[in-house]
């Protein structure tokens, strides 16, 4: 075995340098410069100079996918949903009846007097739309390739943009079409004013401007008693201020109801203590390009409910058509849009 060179123990004594055990000693001067010696090494490189690896390798794929959101769909929690017919009927028919009479002074002889019944028929049109889905073999194994479940995503799309439209037939109905929306049906009755405001020049002013709310507790809440007595003009002695009842608005408006008065007591406690079954709801619908809208609906009279919104077929899948080298699917709804059973029972506001 070669002897180490003693100059090793010194560097690492003296200067703490440490070279590994198996170095005995430095190359010869001369065999360090002849180009000889170099063991097939290149002078040059052949290759691109490079000193990392394909940057997708220290790439993370996070498999938590974030959804864009929608916004929520919340008619038929306002206002109720039914199934009504099938997809096999255009025309719905509601009939109303009507109890008519009247009395006469009594006489043992006397027939005066009579008592019968008047019925309409109201009639609705259904609405049928529909939506495609397509996929091909490559397009899902490349999407696979990202750990997406592609086909079933595209079934999602699917259900939601039929829901989405559905949603939007329950407020506005289907223009051209004996088919209304709980914001347009014709037979409601005509929208109130905002009362007086002590904020701006505007009489009739509304709850915020400008994202403020700039109306008082007491203002608000004189809008909503102004609502309610509506209902009792229109439905004298048929609602009342224990009846259920739900108090529809935009979500901005619903900020409003948080106004506090001079007696820290703010719009949402004096709603509850006025009216304790009455329910805060609010959807996107209700902040109209005219001005923020609000509905009190009472849910039931004598019994009855007030509406409801209705469809035919909440979803229809049809059969997946194959191709050479991809598949396709469709899928279709029906509405009737919303049925206003007993309008009289509904009061509006439109300018909040």
């Amino acid at each position: 075995m070669a002897l180490r060179n003693p100059i090793f123990a010194q560097a690492e004594r003296d200067f703490g340098i440490h070279l590994l055990p198996e170095t005995v000693d430095f190359m010869p001067e001369g065999f360090a410069q002849d180009a000889n010696y170099a063991f097939d090494a290149q002078p040059t490189l052949v290759t691109t100079s490079n000193a990392g690896i394909p940057a997708w390798l220290t790439t993370y794929l996070d498999p938590d996918f974030v959804k864009v959101l929608v916004q929520p769909m919340r008619a038929a929690e306002i206002f109720g949903e039914a199934k009504k017919g099938s997809w096999l009927d255009d025309t719905a028919m509601f009939p109303i009846v009507e109890n008519t009479g009247e009395v006469s002074s009594y006489g043992d002889y006397n027939e005066n007097g009579s008592s019968g019944a008047n019925v309409n028929f109201v009639q609705r049109q259904s609405y049928h739309y529909q939506t495609m889905t397509q996929w091909g073999e490559k397009e899902m194994e490349r999407m696979g390739l990202a750990k997406i479940g592609w086909a079933a995503q595209l079934n999602i799309a699917s259900a939601l943009v039929l829901n989405k439209f559905q949603n939007k037939t329950y407020f506005f109905g289907v223009s051209n079409l004996q088919n209304y929306g709980l914001l347009n049906d014709p037979s409601l009755s005509a929208s109130l004013q905002p009362g007086p405001k002590a904020y701006g020049s505007n009489a009739h002013g509304p709850w915020i401007t400008s994202g403020v709310v700039t109306a008082t507790a007491n203002e608000i809440y004189t809008d909503i008693q102004s609502l309610f007595t509506e209902l009792v003009v229109q439905a004298p002695g048929l609602i009342e201020m224990d009846s259920k009842m739900t108090l529809a608005m935009s979500p901005g408006s619903e900020v409003a109801l948080t106004a506090t008065n001079s007696f820290n007591v703010n719009v949402a406690d004096l709603l509850k203590k006025n009216f304790p079954n009455i329910t805060v709801k609010t959807a996107p619908e209700y902040a109209l390009a005219s001005g923020n809208f609000v509905q009190l609906i009472a849910d039931a009279v004598e019994g009855q409910d007030t509406g409801y919104c209705a469809f035919t077929e909440k979803m229809r899948a049809h059969p997946i058509v194959t191709g050479h080298s991809a598949f396709s699917q469709k899928k279709s709804q029906g509405t009737w849009g919303a049925i206003v059973r007993q309008p009289f029972a509904i009061a509006n506001m439109l300018g909040v």
